[in-house]
C-alpha cells in the first residue's frame, strides 16, 4: 500500500477576502495550522501547500510543499501536481482552507474513501452538481492525467475528477463544504460559530 500524506492547501492569492485565507481563526488558530492538525491522525506525513512568500511565516514544526515554479500561477492544480511530483508513489487526502466547517468527523470520511477508492474520491455539491476538488483524495495513479491535462492546458480539478470518475462523498450536512472567500462570508461564519459554541456551553 502507497503511503498516504496530507495536504493543507493554501497558496491561492485570498482577493476576495482582502487577505490570507489560510490565516484566517476560526477555531483558536490560523486555519492552515488547524486543518493540519486534523489531518495528523490519518496520514503518515501532512504538508501545508504554499506559494513561496508564505513559507517565512510558517513555524518549522509544519512541513511544506511550495509550489513548483514550472507550474506557474495555475491554481490549486499546481498544489497537486507539485506534491505528486516530489512524491510520486504517495496519494493524498487534500483540504483547502475555505471550509470553516469542515471538521474532525469529515477529515473522517474523506480518510475512509480515501483509503478504498481506485482512483479519486471527494465530497459532492449535489446543489450544484459538482465535486469538491479541495475536499478529496488522490491516488498515485491520478498523477498521470493531472501530468497530461497540464501539458494540454486544461487546469480544472473539477474536469479531472469527472474524467477519472471519482468516488462521491455525501457530506450530509452542506455547510461543511461551504467555501467562504469574501469579508461578509467571513463574519456570517463568525456570528454562526459564535451561535453554536454558546448553546454548546449552555
Amino acid at each position: 500500500m502507497s503511503s498516504r500524506y496530507g495536504l493543507v492547501v493554501c497558496g491561492g492569492k485570498s482577493s476576495r477576502m482582502g487577505t490570507d485565507k489560510s490565516l484566517v481563526n476560526y477555531h483558536g488558530k490560523p486555519q492552515r495550522y488547524h486543518l493540519y492538525e486534523l489531518m495528523k491522525p490519518h496520514c503518515e506525513r501532512v504538508f501545508i501547500s504554499c506559494n513561496a512568500l508564505q513559507v517565512p511565516d510558517i513555524p518549522s514544526e509544519y512541513e511544506v510543499l511550495v509550489d513548483d515554479p514550472e507550474y506557474g500561477d495555475i491554481g490549486p492544480m499546481a498544489a497537486l501536481l507539485t506534491a505528486f511530483k516530489q512524491h510520486p508513489e504517495a496519494s493524498f487526502m487534500v483540504v483547502g482552507c475555505d471550509y470553516p466547517f469542515f471538521s474532525q468527523a469529515h477529515i473522517e470520511q474523506l480518510s475512509k474513501a480515501t483509503l478504498q477508492s481506485e482512483n479519486a474520491a471527494a465530497f459532492y455539491n449535489a446543489d450544484n452538481e459538482f465535486y469538491e476538488p479541495l475536499l478529496a483524495g488522490y491516488q498515485s495513479i491520478v498523477k498521470h492525467t493531472l501530468e497530461l491535462n497540464f501539458r494540454l492546458k486544461n487546469l480544472s480539478l473539477q474536469r479531472i475528477l469527472k474524467e477519472v470518475s471519482a468516488d462521491i462523498i455525501e457530506a450530509g450536512d452542506e455547510m461543511a463544504i461551504q467555501s467562504i472567500d469574501t469579508i461578509d462570508g467571513y463574519e456570517k461564519v463568525m456570528l454562526q460559530l459564535y451561535k453554536t459554541n454558546n448553546n454548546n456551553t449552555k
